[in-house]
C-alpha cells in the first residue's frame, strides 16, 4: 500500500534526521513499523513540516544535507491524484525557470502588462552557441528596417513561457539576455523545426522595442 510506504519513508526520514527530543515530542521513537500502525499520515506531514521549522536536526546536521535528501521523498501524498488537482501554473511552484541580465537598460517607467501588445527583436541560440532563430538581418544595423520586430500579446501563452515571464519584467528599450531552462522553452519535445533538441536550454538576447 502506497500510503503506508510513504508514511514509513517519513518516519525514516524523521528518525535519520530528528533530534531524539522532536522524535520523542512527536511519538516517532521506536521501531518504524509500530510507529506506522499508531501515526497518522497528516501527522507525520506536520511534523516533517515543523522539523524544518524548528530545524531541531539531529547533532547539528545542516538544512542543506536534509533537504537533499527529502527531495526524493513525495509529500503530497499517494499515488497521482496530486498532480490533477495541482495546476501548472500555480504561482507557488518555486524559482523562475530562467535568468536574465541586462545588457541595456530600458526606460523602467514602460513595462508591458499582461495582454500588451509587444515588439521584438531577438536573436536565439542552443547553449553551444547555434543560432536557430532571429528576426535581425546580419550585416550592418541599418538592414534591420527590411524586418519587423516580432509583436505578440505578452502573458497570454502566445509565446514559450520564459519568454511571458521575463518580458513583464522588461521596460521599453531594455535588451536583455534570457538564458531560459527548458521546461519553461519547448521542454521534452524540442522544437524539431527549429532544430532545437529535447530539454534544451535556449539563450536569447531580446530587446523590448515597444509597448502597445
Amino acid at each position: 500500500n502506497s500510503e503506508d510506504l510513504l508514511k514509513k519513508d517519513i518516519i525514516k526520514f524523521l528518525q535519520d534526521n530528528a533530534s531524539d527530543t522532536f522524535l520523542a515530542e512527536h511519538k516517532l521513537m521506536g521501531n518504524i513499523k509500530n510507529v506506522a500502525k499508531t501515526a497518522r499520515k497528516d501527522q507525520l506531514i506536520v511534523a516533517y513540516n515543523q522539523l524544518f521549522e524548528t530545524k531541531q536536526f539531529k547533532g547539528g546536521n545542516t538544512v542543506d544535507k536534509t533537504a537533499e535528501k527529502v527531495k526524493g521523498l513525495k509529500i503530497e501524498g499517494s499515488g497521482d491524484k496530486s498532480k490533477d488537482t495541482k495546476s501548472d501554473d500555480a504561482p507557488s511552484e518555486g524559482p523562475p525557470k530562467y535568468t536574465k541580465s541586462i545588457l541595456k537598460k530600458g526606460d523602467r517607467t514602460n513595462f508591458p502588462k499582461k495582454g500588451d501588445t509587444v515588439h521584438c527583436w531577438y536573436t536565439g541560440t542552443l547553449e553551444d552557441g547555434t543560432v536557430f532563430d532571429s528576426n535581425i538581418t546580419a550585416g550592418s544595423k541599418k538592414k534591420k528596417q527590411a524586418n519587423k520586430p516580432l509583436s505578440f500579446k505578452v502573458g497570454m501563452g502566445k509565446v514559450i513561457r520564459g519568454w511571458d515571464e521575463a518580458l513583464l519584467t522588461m521596460s521599453k528599450g531594455e535588451k536583455a539576455r534570457l538564458e531560459i531552462e527548458s521546461e519553461w522553452a519547448y521542454g521534452k519535445k524540442g522544437q524539431p523545426d527549429a532544430k532545437i533538441p529535447p530539454n534544451a536550454n535556449l539563450i536569447f538576447e531580446v530587446e523590448l522595442v515597444d509597448v502597445d
